[in-house]
């Protein structure tokens, strides 16, 4: 089962209308959602096609403001530069749209597994809270830990 999967019910309620799900591996958050991964994603957990090929680091497929979400699990632990990353998921919502956020808390995770492509040992939600770039997003919803290890951060693009 995808951490997706596990907290759909959660979260889904924040992805309507025009948006993505990047680093998807398989299981979008929603149907209507474009899915973006890797050319080659290093997992898969569902039946979902990838759309778009890339990343998540660069969303040139995406005008300023274009979405009204932009949806990702379990993928920005993975970026060394998670300021810059969010920087660009916050660049393509349009006012009012959301940034829904899935993550390990790397502390926890780390007793269940290991991922070599997770690169903050203090990877947690203070650690996201405080690299957010954007002041014109606000915070809406945090969940604490969910499902073992799990936290999810909801952002809202507000001008």
């Amino acid at each position: 089962m995808s951490e997706t999967a596990k907290a759909r019910h959660l979260l889904i309620k924040y992805c309507t209308g025009n948006g993505i799900d990047v680093g998807f591996g398989g299981d979008k958050i929603c149907a209507h959602a474009i899915s973006i991964d890797l050319p080659t994603p290093y997992t898969c957990v569902g039946m979902d096609v990838t759309q778009l090929k890339g990343d998540g680091t660069n969303l040139y497929w995406f005008r300023h403001e274009s979405l009204d979400f932009v949806y990702s699990s379990h993928l920005l632990e993975d970026f060394e530069n998670t300021t810059a990353v969010l920087f660009e998921w916050c660049r393509v919502l349009k006012v009012g749209g959301y940034l829904v956020l899935l993550l390990p808390d790397q502390k926890i995770y780390s007793k269940f597994s290991w991922n070599e492509h997770h690169h903050y040992m203090d990877f947690s939600a203070e650690f996201v809270k405080q690299r957010m770039p954007d002041d014109n997003m606000t915070l809406i919803y945090e969940s604490g830990i969910i499902y073992d290890y799990n936290f999810a951060l909801v952002y809202q693009k507000n001008k």
